[in-house]
């Protein structure tokens, strides 16, 4: 069927196929898993709604990766750069902690890796998207201006050539391959900050283990075997509050005092950003089981943790991730013969 005589069912099908991928593409180009998403439902709409004037020229896919960008554009008109605690001050002493909140647009979002991430039949493929969507590369991203943003992911992360990016953004070569030059500048001089956590993927045997080590600690809330996991630099953080600490001290510390409350949490494993993470959820005293406090993201290197990163907007967060809003007690495994 042609495109200019395709029914609506029809029409609603293919475009549906690309909203994973165009997902993705917002997301990285946003920094937040739900303007994202209105951003992919704006560009659907809008190619619904102009198809008549579509005339293949380009692939329907070019057509709505151009619709997606000016949506996104036009988004981002507003300057705002969202951003990790570390990328907005220096990192709290845990004697001077105090939980200060910020707006929800300070803050660069989670987002499940279903909702962002094709499958791919290329590992490799497969490698290079996951790398794009965790926190650091993330957050590096939002330090570039919106078009400079916008040719990196299309050149460096979906593999577009200079001559495709230039008729998508309606521009010369020259000024894509001016633009990806300086953008990889700016993000090499962070690439300190935003050099992202060393994960496989699949996870190996090494990185597994030290997992399933991580839950054992955090649920029997075991600061001695959590201090054994860290990296010595380790840094957690917890949006909406803009305080960040840094060193297993401080960290195990903070666990113990301000966030005494998390102790008998339980975990449960989610596929966030590229990188392993959980759902917490803490005991409910009110109404018994356990309640939802946070999505936890790990960041992995050398066989340490040596990033957590706690989102506590439980409201937003878990039903995003389909996650339920509340866990029953487990039975009580005191009981003879249990």
């Amino acid at each position: 069927m042609s495109d200019g005589t395709a029914t609506t069912t029809d029409l609603d099908l293919r475009l549906e196929k690309h909203r994973t991928e165009l997902t993705g593409y917002c997301y990285r180009m946003l920094g937040s898993s739900f303007e994202a998403e209105d951003a992919v439902q704006d560009t659907m709409v809008r190619a619904w709604r102009s198809y008549e004037k579509f005339e293949g020229r380009s692939s329907l896919r070019s057509w709505l990766y151009r619709i997606a960008t000016n949506v996104c554009l036009d988004m981002l008109t507003a300057g705002n750069k969202r951003a990790r605690p570390m990328d907005l001050s220096e990192s709290t002493p845990l004697a001077q902690a105090a939980l200060s909140p910020r707006p929800d647009n300070t803050w660069l979002e989670p987002m499940p890796d279903a909702r962002v991430l094709p499958t791919p039949e290329d590992p490799a493929e497969a490698a290079v998207a996951k790398e794009s969507v965790r926190l650091a590369f993330m957050a590096a991203l939002q330090q570039l201006p919106a078009k400079q943003r916008a040719v990196l992911i299309l050149r460096e992360v979906l593999a577009w050539r200079a001559s495709e990016v230039a008729e998508l953004l309606d521009t010369s070569v020259a000024s894509v391959n001016s633009a990806l030059q300086r953008a990889r500048a700016t993000l090499a001089e962070r690439e300190d900050k935003a050099a992202g956590a060393a994960v496989s993927d699949p996870l190996d045997e090494e990185q597994q283990k030290l997992l399933e080590r991580y839950v054992k600690a955090f649920e029997g809330y075991d600061m001695t075997a959590l201090t054994a996991l860290l990296h010595e630099d380790a840094v957690m953080t917890m949006p909406p509050f803009d305080l960040w600490l840094t060193g297993h001290d401080d960290i195990t510390g903070f666990m113990t005092t301000l966030g005494a409350a998390c102790e008998g949490s339980r975990l449960i494993p989610v596929q966030v950003n590229g990188l392993p993470g959980f759902a917490q959820y803490k005991p409910d005293p009110e109404a018994g089981g356990y309640s939802p406090w946070a999505v936890q993201v790990l960041e992995i290197s050398d066989g340490r943790l040596t990033g957590f990163h706690f989102f506590l907007d439980t409201k937003r967060w878990f039903p995003l991730f389909d996650l339920p809003l509340h866990l029953e007690a487990e039975p009580d495994q005191t009981e003879e013969g249990v």
